[in-house]
């Protein structure tokens, strides 16, 4: 499928929470207090946090957050927006950071104990958190950086323009929201990201397209960060649509996706040209937020240019579900890492 830049995003202000300084100052306090009750050990290495102990005191400690930020994830959660998104704008991450990890990796996790504690305590508002030991080695919190010699992968190492997607679309236990808090912008803020939500392109589908939408005519190929790249591994046969006739599910990536069929194939491209109609986009921000509704909304971002230099464009990725407990077949006892998928799911 072709890749354009989308060329027209707008309506950011009608999903933009800011934090004042008060409640900045506020969130700041509650999460360097949790950060320094962790262990530097423990959050140098990845696979420690996921700890139900370390992420119920997080929880716990996500309830004294600023009452507005609360109350307005709360009603995310549980109604989502016209544009199945939300800015958070001035939270707080830590004042000295470290170069932009050139392999994609934060080496020291010690280093970023504010920007986890913050995010980890957001997104406990939103669900559980969620990862998957086929991506990023099943890291809770997951650094988004651009990686030389990668730039023009479909895939978050890259610095092209990101196609539109459902986040691991293909998994039977997807993220219900997708959460990326920005630690630096990249240099010449062009890296705008943007997102398209099903209600809004709804109207502009004809009924044809909507019908052939709800039948199981598609795959989408795993992504090469999934499991290492080169597996060819496709999901079963699915419908972009289900759900609801005015407010369905989406699971749609117009990179990967594979339409059965010239219909198919027809259907998917009216949706992409509906989905570039209705964008709203932002070009996030050190201490902005963006959470996405991974069921109601895709999302991706236009081109930029790396520099390489320690000063790139940054940001952590954490997932969330409203219901941990249907992947408990997928994940240890405690543990919130889905196992790889079994042979069985990868046709």
């Amino acid at each position: 499928m072709p890749t354009h830049q989308p060329s027209v995003v707008g309506g950011v202000e009608e999903v933009t929470f800011a934090l004042t300084a008060q409640e900045k100052d506020q969130f700041r306090k509650v999460a360097a207090e949790v950060a320094d009750g962790l262990p530097h050990p423990g959050l140098a290495d990845p696979a420690l946090l996921d700890d139900p102990g370390l992420l119920a005191d997080i929880e716990m400690a996500a309830r004294w957050l600023p009452p507005r930020l609360a109350r307005t994830l709360s009603r995310f959660r549980q109604a989502g927006n016209a544009h199945g998104t939300l800015i958070v704008r001035n939270l707080p991450i830590d004042d000295d950071l470290p170069p932009t990890p050139a392999d994609g990796v934060a080496p020291d996790w010690a280093r970023l104990p504010l920007a986890t504690v913050a995010q980890l305590a957001t997104v406990s508002w939103l669900g559980d958190v969620i990862a998957y030991a086929d991506e990023k080695s099943g890291r809770l919190v997951q650094d988004i950086v651009p990686v030389r010699g990668a730039e023009r992968r479909q895939e978050n190492s890259g610095s092209v323009m990101l196609e539109l997607h459902t986040e691991d679309g293909f998994h039977p236990f997807k993220p219900d929201f997708v959460t990326l808090l920005c630690l630096r912008a990249d240099q010449e803020r062009r890296a705008l990201t943007s997102t398209g939500a099903i209600t809004r392109a709804l109207p502009r589908l004809s009924a044809a397209c909507v019908s052939t939408l709800r039948r199981p005519l598609f795959r989408i190929r795993h992504s090469s960060s999934f499991g290492g790249s080169g597996t060819g591994a496709v999901s079963m046969p699915l419908p972009v649509l289900s759900g609801p006739d005015a407010e369905p599910e989406l699971i749609a990536d117009f990179h990967a996706m594979e339409a059965d069929g010239d219909r198919a194939a027809r259907a998917l491209d009216e949706l992409r040209d509906a989905m570039l109609a209705v964008l709203v986009g932002t070009v996030l921000d050190e201490g902005d937020l963006i959470v996405v509704d991974n069921r109601a909304a895709v999302h991706g971002r236009t081109g930029f240019r790396p520099r390489y230099d320690g000063r790139d464009r940054w940001l952590r990725r954490c997932f969330a579900v409203a219901d941990l407990h249907r992947s408990r077949g997928l994940r240890a006892a405690g543990s919130h890492v889905c196992a790889p998928l079994p042979p069985e799911a990868r046709p």
